[in-house]
This record gives structure tokens, C-alpha cells and sequence, in this order.
């Protein structure tokens, strides 16, 4: 399928047939499989902790649309990033991003700081301070981009090379961008992970994750992570992703354009002080962006000319926009990360992430544009009239 386009391996990637010639590939819930004899089983199933058929088939699609030879799939977006620290030694040092979901930033300063690990945190849109804070012993650059949640862009070329110098790996979560708009791997990272709950799955109704590399080394360490740490999804958990994965190219573009208006609007309102997204030509990193990315995405960020209570109540007067956390649904969603997802930073780390009070993020969802904006507007004359 090396020569189909992107379209077409969401649609047919990993995809088999059964001896009944479904269309869609049955959802297997065995929980164990049987064996010939005590030496030799019947066929390439042991126990589905191990491996499932339906597992496979997700992590071959998803190895296929990041571009990777391998990929291993997680009960989480945080499982699959969890994998990728815990093949870290005592010792070992990491160069993170100032800007990270709060749980990967917790993971790295309280768990993984426990075993030993040390974490360098630098601004990873800036190469310069990448390639200044590798050294010898790190073993890992840890980045998201876009960020989450101001949307900063780091140029993953430009850090891979930072991080091939000193024999470290580069992990990159692509979340905010899917592999549709994304492909890390192609531009030099060794891993790449993915929430699969966000866009490739894109319907709010199932919880995964996902390591993907083109590092057969690599490929087997995350997998025996898998297997023995047992974070695994399940075979529905599975299905709902593979299934989400096929219109996932569709969804994006309509993202894509939902987003590009709202952020026009958000970019003229006099209420607004500053617009977090790289699509516009104002965003410092939108040369980047444009370089390794092929649309912007649906994320969107911004801050109020107003303080924390008036950026509550205006999230909480949008009716069509769903206040709730996460993002990558066909619904628009919309929250305030100093006072939701990223709650339980200090706030020194709230102002090292550049995220203030009065931010407010936005998962443009699918709805018409129209109705978006009205519900914005509507929200905008209520909170301020």
C-alpha cells in the first residue's frame, strides 16, 4: 500500500479479511487462544495480553498512517507515553519541553525524577537551546508540537539533528496534529506517539494510545513494555479507533476550516488580546508550521482581555461549545487550562508554559462554522455586555 495515498491506507491499512469475507475485520474478544499440543499452538495467538487479532489491526494502521514500520497500542495516550519513559535508566537525562500536558510534565518531575531521571526543560521552538542542553548521558528529547495548550511549534528536523548528536533518541507526541497533517517519523524523530482518544479515533467515546517507530530496537522495547506492564486497550477500544482512522482525513479538513474561521474571528474581536494558532502569519512559529505540517489543525487558543473570572464565565456561557476537557471530537469543546487541565501546576510552571489565567483552549469541532460563531458571539455579548 506504499503507493496509495493517505486516503486510501486510512480506509485500508492493516485491514484483513476473514474466512466470511467481512468487510470490516470482526472484533475478537478471546481472551486466550488454544493450543495443538502443550509445545505448539494452533495459530499465532497465545493470550491477548500478548497480542490480539484486533490489536494488531489497529497497530498496523496506525504504524501505516505515521509512516513507521512498527507501532505498539496503549489503554492510553498517557500509557503510550509512559512506555517511552520507562525504557529510560537511573541516570539517563532528558531535554523536555518548557510546554507539555500536565501529566507528561508530572510523569517527568515527580515518578520519573524519583528513579533517578534527570529533566532539562528548554523551549523547544528554539533549536539553539535544544542543541545546547543535549550532552553527553541524554538519552532522550521529549517534545510536543503543536503544544498544548499555546500551540507552539518546535521544528522537529532541527531537533532531531540536536538530539542524533549525542546518540539520543527524539520522541515527539504529534496528538494536536494527527498524522494526517503530521508525520514526525518522516521528518526525523525516532518515536512518535499519539492520544488515540483525539483526532484518530474522533468521536469522544473511546480512550487509547499509541508508540509508533521505524526502530526495529526501539519497536521491541516498547512492545515488551507493553506486554509486561500490561497497559493494553481492549478489542472494542481497538475497533472504535480503526474505525475512527477511516475518516479521519475527512474530519481534519473540516477542522481545518472550521478552525481557520474561528480563529479570523477571534483575531478581529476587541475582546481578545492574543490568538494562540500557527496557522496565522503572526504566530512565531509559522514558518515552521507550514514547512512540516500540511494544515494548521483544529486547536485554537486564546486569551481574554479580561481576568480569570470573566474567562470562566464566558466558557461557561457557551452552549453549542461544550465546556469539557479533552479535544479532537467531532463536538467543539472548550477549556481553561490554568484552572482545569493544567490545575495542579505551580504557578511559576503556569508561567514558564506561557499559560495565563484568562486562557482559554478550543477544540473547533465539525459543527457548521456558522453555528460555532454565533455560539461564540452569543457567549462574547452575554460574559461582557
Amino acid at each position: 500500500m506504499d503507493d496509495q495515498q493517505f486516503e486510501s491506507r486510512a480506509i485500508h491499512g492493516g485491514a484483513r479479511t476473514d474466512e466470511h469475507g467481512s468487510v470490516m475485520s470482526p472484533v475478537h474478544v478471546s481472551t486466550t487462544y488454544e493450543y495443538e499440543t502443550p509445545a505448539e499452538t494452533r495459530g499465532d495467538y497465545r493470550y491477548a495480553r500478548m497480542a490480539s487479532p484486533t490489536r494488531d489491526e489497529l497497530e498496523a494502521v496506525v504504524a501505516d498512517l505515521e509512516g513507521g514500520d512498527h507501532a505498539s497500542a496503549f489503554a492510553s495516550g498517557m500509557a503510550a507515553i509512559d512506555a517511552v519513559l520507562a525504557t529510560l535508566s537511573p541516570g539517563d537525562h532528558v531535554v523536555a519541553a518548557k510546554n507539555l500536558y500536565a501529566e507528561t510534565h508530572d510523569l517527568l518531575t515527580t515518578v520519573y525524577a524519583e528513579y533517578g531521571v534527570e529533566t532539562t526543560r528548554v523551549d523547544v521552538t528554539d533549536a539553539a537551546a535544544i542543541e545546547s542542553a543535549v550532552r553527553p548521558g541524554t538519552a532522550l528529547v521529549y517534545l510536543e508540537t503543536p503544544t498544548n495548550p499555546v500551540l507552539n511549534v518546535a521544528d522537529v528536523a532541527a531537533a532531531a539533528e540536536a538530539a542524533g548528536a549525542v546518540d539520543a533518541r527524539l520522541a515527539v507526541d504529534n496528538t494536536f496534529a494527527s498524522p494526517y497533517l503530521q508525520r514526525p517519523l518522516e521528518l526525523g524523530a525516532d518515536v512518535v506517539v499519539e492520544s488515540l482518544t483525539k483526532y484518530v479515533a474522533g468521536h469522544s467515546d473511546v480512550i487509547a494510545g499509541a508508540v509508533a517507530t521505524d526502530d526495529p530496537a526501539v519497536a521491541e522495547e516498547i512492545s515488551t513494555l507493553q506486554y509486561m506492564r500490561g497497559a493494553i486497550p481492549g478489542p472494542h477500544e481497538c475497533f472504535l479507533a480503526v474505525r475512527g482512522a477511516r475518516t479521519l482525513p475527512e474530519r481534519m479538513d473540516r477542522h481545518c476550516r472550521n478552525a481557520r474561521a474561528v480563529v479570523e474571528w477571534l483575531d478581529d474581536h476587541p475582546r481578545v488580546e492574543t490568538v494562540y494558532y500557527p496557522g496565522l502569519a503572526s504566530h512565531p512559529n509559522h514558518d515552521v508550521a507550514r514547512e512540516q505540517m500540511d494544515d494548521f489543525g483544529g486547536m485554537a487558543s486564546f486569551e481574554l482581555d479580561a481576568g480569570v473570572e470573566a474567562a470562566s464565565e464566558f466558557a461557561a456561557n457557551l452552549d453549542l461549545v461544550a465546556l469539557a476537557e479533552s479535544l479532537g471530537g467531532v463536538e467543539s469543546l472548550v477549556e481553561q487550562p490554568a484552572v482545569m487541565t493544567h490545575q495542579d501546576l505551580s504557578p511559576a510552571e503556569l508561567r514558564a508554559a506561557g499559560i495565563g489565567e484568562s486562557l482559554l483552549r478550543l477544540s473547533v469541532g465539525t459543527e457548521h462554522p456558522d453555528d460555532i460563531l454565533a455560539d461564540l458571539d452569543g457567549a462574547m455579548e452575554e460574559t461582557f455586555r
